[in-house]
């Protein structure tokens, strides 16, 4: 896919610069999400938020606080879709729907899209890219969606395979029985061993020079 369409399915910035990009999805979530959010306040990283629009529409008050705050916000369904399961019409319909919840929120319309699990058909990264998108995966993923990791896990799993241009995947907001203790305990950690290191923890659109929102 990346091959295919090198602007539009983008899984890491440059490599020969020391930025690091922080990536939650599933936002906002009133359980992890304002934790997550005091973090990055205090360390002052600006990160960005992939967010579901059923849950937008419920808790618009902390995508209000995501864009106050500097965050950038990104498009990543309505209810949680597998894309790739999806007629065209109802992957549009997710984009859509949540895009207008978004605007109606923070006044603007986001150009980033994740799909959930990163799934997606080619098809759909080819509207995305007609209609001003850029799909958004990742090249480290923290895991942290998995087996209810613990802080020590989550760096592990971070560390891995992080290295300069990286966008890391974790998780502002869980599903049922999901416990995201463990991403807010290793954040801190994770933002100093990367400042120690010399990367410069960035959003996004500063990692990919892509414009947010439209």
């Amino acid at each position: 896919m990346k091959r295919k369409f090198p602007s539009v399915f983008m899984t890491n910035g440059a490599r020969d610069q020391k930025k690091v990009a922080l990536t939650f999805d599933d936002a906002p979530d009133p359980r992890y999400t304002p934790a997550i959010l005091d973090v990055l306040a205090q360390y002052e990283v600006c990160a960005t938020f992939f967010v579901v629009g059923d849950r937008a529409a419920k808790h618009p008050d902390l995508v209000a606080r995501m864009m106050r705050e500097g965050h950038i916000i990104g498009n990543h369904s309505f209810n949680h879709a597998v894309f790739s399961t999806l007629s065209m019409y109802q992957f549009e319909q997710q984009i859509w729907k949540t895009d207008g919840i978004i605007q109606k929120i923070i006044g603007v319309s986001p150009t980033l899209i994740r799909p959930p699990y990163g799934d997606l058909l080619s098809k759909q990264v080819s509207w995305g890219k007609e209609n001003g998108f850029t799909i958004v995966n990742w090249d480290v993923d923290s895991e942290d969606w998995k087996k209810n990791p613990s802080s020590a896990r989550v760096l592990a799993n971070i560390k891995r395979t992080l290295q300069p241009g990286s966008i890391v995947l974790q998780h502002a907001g869980g599903g049922e029985g999901q416990d995201l203790s463990g991403t807010i305990q290793a954040l801190p950690l994770l933002i100093e061993q990367l400042q120690s290191n010399g990367y410069d923890l960035v959003t996004l659109p500063e990692l990919l020079g892509k414009e947010p929102y439209r």
